[in-house]
């Protein structure tokens, strides 16, 4: 019997498929599924199974001073057993195996620690290592036809950044947590990759914060000839020569926008036509193809996340690639023709089909890995997809369309006209051909009229404006450009660059899109760069980059590269150590920084977001226990303290980060004040005490923001219903025949038609049912059918199983998913 190993249990599922020709029976063991069929067995992993730690005795963080890690053993355990049990309890009757895993470092890892999981099970049995870049029915038969080796050398290098990261990022984090005495679920996270990345956005927002803008103003003119209208903009030429629109002295504005309005006509002095080649883009590599996605309002994660379904589905090659040149064994034309007749894009395939010569664009990396990422010959149903998987699908077809077309043509008029000795410019621009533009409808081609006039002809200035402007402060990164930066500077990997920005948002470090660093994340680095620069130096990771390469390549072993790091930890100890009392105080401001809120309006002294014994948030006064003033926050999600002010108690807002469900609170003192004034409007009897004891249904808000409807006899019956958190909530005349209550309706601001709750008990039983309907994971709010697969994939079979998961865990087996995401879908198991 011969054992097929995957690194997912999708992969394995499709592999199953292809090599049985829909065949294969499906057993299930502790979870794992295992697909057979004529003498093969195939089994997916969960990403890595086994995982790199130190031994017991280094759990504990206050037996174990932060530097005794940095030399201290490693060694290797399972962390996902039930796969790792029914592996071997297979390996052992195995004849031989095959490592299907991804071809890639990562993938080149995980085949290292199966074929380990193997060895131990099975001393005898050969084992042989299969790649391939799409999971098609062609590659998978081409690849298990002609079987490999596993690259050792490869994997190392793996491994090697398994046990730097570990190394770094254990003894970095419980120094800093320690020294900012912030232990537990909220400890202080460094990272050999991740603080590097964090400093890249820290010195942006340094470089937004020390702007200092400058006014300046610049002037518009409409020009008209025969009766068409276009616009002209004021230019001069500063001291170098240069063409300047912008005026940085308000009295020479002025003077320019007098001249122009009174001229009432301007000559025009020259007029020059070109036309310019707008040629195709390059073959998508990871970081391009984040960054188109992120034009498609995908963050860098989910990006990732789709296009792994979409490769393990063998819709697309291998995401993780640096390759922007086509291999030469793509024939692109037969690709072309898979694609015709299919009812979204068989038209402009043929049309690239009418082409004598294809010649694909390439970009500047050749690698020989992967290719660049492109469609397979297998192309899917619409449905068979989510609405995000199809966008995601569609851009990688029309990229992979767009470097087969032709290049555009744009044909720029520019026309200079004086006005009384002031001058004007108009650029016109128009597309002659569209080229690759027809298949591709992601660049912009808006063209901007200019007529066709000529030297010495005299037009009509029609309305002058002047507008006064501010230089603006630089962009923060958006998330793709921030890989682009990060890829440029050596820093990650691609397929590790999305995941270091997702754990920056975890660890709070970072808010909104773009990503924008907190007080804390400001004080780890300047932390860092104060007194362990080495900690934030690209150039140090970069190095660590290089070193990794050159064991893959056989030129540096896995002992001589760790113990390289550890030495350089070591010398970044001597550093931090000295300082460690100075690091605590900087740290811990910050931390209090980022959950204060504003004077307590008993004492004065600062309100303070502050967490529960039971896990729960709350406001709480800096001066307990002499003062015990609090506010309540909402039970769901993480509160965040935003800049924005309330300007009756000059407290800041806050907003709960909960998923879909994220929402502004807004000021706390506000909402309990509100609270306070609302109304309680009874809408009928309780259906557990009103016959017995007199209990009202009544419309409640509370002081966390909710809103329900609760009886009236509160707390001796604590019967309740959940209402809608926004919009004005209308009680009707018409009434439930079954309770006997109002049905109500929810006006929402910015909304014609209010919606039409109707009876709340009927609303609550409903939404109760549809809960009923759904089976499984699915029926916590939040997970969907693709979700509940990828979860049960990561061994999460059902609701018990998830709410005794450790989320961390969980979440680095299922893409795209964040830990925090994984402990809100807990609570609410």
């Amino acid at each position: 019997m011969e054992l097929i190993i995957t690194e997912k249990d999708n992969a394995a599922r499709r592999i199953a498929d292809i090599l049985s020709e829909g065949g294969a029976t499906t057993e299930r063991e502790a979870g794992v599924n295992v697909y057979e069929w004529g003498g093969r067995r195939c089994i997916g992993l969960s990403g890595h199974v086994v995982g790199v730690d130190f031994p017991s005795e280094y759990e504990d963080w206050r037996d174990v001073e932060p530097h005794e890690l940095v030399d201290a053993p490693i060694v290797k355990t399972a962390t996902r057993e039930n796969i790792v049990n029914v592996l071997q309890r297979y390996a052992e009757d195995a004849d031989s195996a095959v490592i299907a895993t991804d071809y890639d470092r990562e993938g080149e890892l995980i085949g290292k620690e199966a074929y380990e999981l193997v060895r131990d099970a099975n001393e005898d049995a050969p084992i042989q290592r299969v790649r391939f870049s799409s999971i098609t029915e062609n590659e998978v038969k081409e690849a298990f036809a002609n079987p490999d080796d596993l690259d050792f050398d490869l994997a190392e290098a793996g491994e090697a950044r398994q046990i730097i990261d570990l190394i770094w990022g254990a003894a970095l984090t419980r120094f800093l947590s320690l020294s900012a005495r912030q232990l537990g679920d909220d400890f202080i996270s460094v990272g050999r990759v991740q603080t590097p990345t964090l400093k890249l956005i820290v010195d942006k927002e340094r470089e937004i914060e020390a702007f200092d803008p400058e006014d300046y103003w610049e002037l518009f003119a409409d020009l008209e000839k025969d009766e068409t209208e276009f616009e002209a903009q004021y230019f001069y030429l500063d001291e170098d020569g240069n063409e300047a629109e912008r005026v940085w002295n308000e009295d020479d504005a002025n003077a320019a926008f007098e001249t122009l309005r009174e001229a009432g006509s301007a000559v025009v002095e020259s007029v020059r036509r070109r036309t310019r080649t707008d040629d195709p883009p390059a073959p998508f590599n990871t970081t391009q193809y984040i960054r188109a996605a992120g034009s498609l309002g995908f963050a860098a994660g989910r990006a990732m996340s789709i296009a792994e379904d979409l490769y393990t589905a063998g819709y697309i090659t291998y995401p993780r690639t640096d390759n922007t040149v086509y291999p030469e064994d793509l024939d692109e034309r037969e690709l072309l023709e898979t694609f015709a007749g299919h009812f979204e894009f068989g038209d402009d395939a043929a049309s690239l089909l009418e082409t004598d010569e294809l010649e694909p664009t390439e970009g500047e990396k050749e690698t020989t890995d992967h290719p660049p990422i492109h469609p397979t010959p297998d192309i899917p149903d619409k449905g068979d997809l989510s609405d995000d998987e199809w966008r995601v699908y569609e851009l990688v077809v029309r990229r992979f369309f767009a470097t087969v077309a032709d290049e555009a043509v744009w044909e720029h008029l520019r026309v200079v006209a004086d006005a009384d000795g002031e001058s004007l410019k108009a650029n016109g621009k128009r597309l002659l051909e569209t080229g690759y533009h027809d298949v591709y409808p992601y660049f912009s081609t808006d063209e901007n009229y200019v007529p066709d006039v000529e030297e010495g002809e005299e037009l009509d200035v029609l309305d002058v404006e002047m507008e006064a402007k501010q230089t603006q402060p630089p962009r923060r990164y958006g998330q793709s450009r921030l890989i682009e930066k990060m890829e440029s500077m050596g820093i990650g990997t691609k397929s590790t660059r999305h995941n270091t920005i997702e754990k920056l948002y975890e660890r709070g470090y970072i808010e909104s899109d773009p990503p924008q660093p907190t007080t804390l994340a400001k004080a780890v680095v300047e932390a860092a760069e104060e007194f362990a620069d080495l900690v934030v130096s690209e150039e140090m990771t970069a190095d660590l980059e290089a070193d990794m390469t050159a064991i893959a390549e056989g030129e540096k072993s896995l002992d001589d590269v760790t113990e390289e790091s550890r030495e350089v930890l070591e010398r970044i100890f001597e550093d931090l150590t000295e300082s460690r009392e100075e690091i605590g105080d900087l740290l811990q401001e910050s931390l209090k920084a980022d959950k204060t809120l504003g004077p307590c309006p008993d004492c004065g002294e600062s309100l303070l977001v502050r967490r529960s014994r039971h896990g729960s948030y709350f406001v709480g006064c800096d001066g307990y226990p002499d003062c015990t003033f609090t506010l309540p926050l909402p039970s769901t999600g993480e509160p965040l303290v935003l800049e924005e002010t309330c300007d009756e108690h000059d407290l800041h807002h806050v907003k709960m980060l909960a998923g879909r469900q994220t929402f502004v609170h807004g000021c706390p003192l506000c909402k309990a004040e509100e609270a306070e004034e609302a109304e309680e409007v009874a809408i009928g009897a309780c259906p557990e005490c009103g016959e017995e004891h007199g209990g009202e249904l009544l419309i409640k808000q509370l002081q966390t923001g909710s809103r329900l409807v609760g009886c009236s006899r509160y707390p001796d019956c604590d019967y309740s219903l959940p209402l809608p958190r926004r919009g004005e909530i209308e009680v009707t005349d018409e009434y439930c025949e079954e309770h006997d209550l109002p049905e109500l309706h929810i006006h929402q601001e910015g909304e014609e038609e209010p919606w039409e709750l109707g009876c709340p008990i009927c609303n609550f039983e409903e939404y109760q049912a549809r809960q009923r309907e759904r089976e499984g994971l699915q029926a916590i709010e939040g997970i969907g059918a693709k979700t509940e697969e990828k979860l049960q994939e990561a061994g999460i079979e059902d609701v018990e199983a998830l709410a005794d998961a450790d989320a961390d865990e969980v979440a680095e087996d299922v893409a795209g998913v964040s830990a925090d995401k994984i402990r809100e879908w807990q609570a609410k198991a």
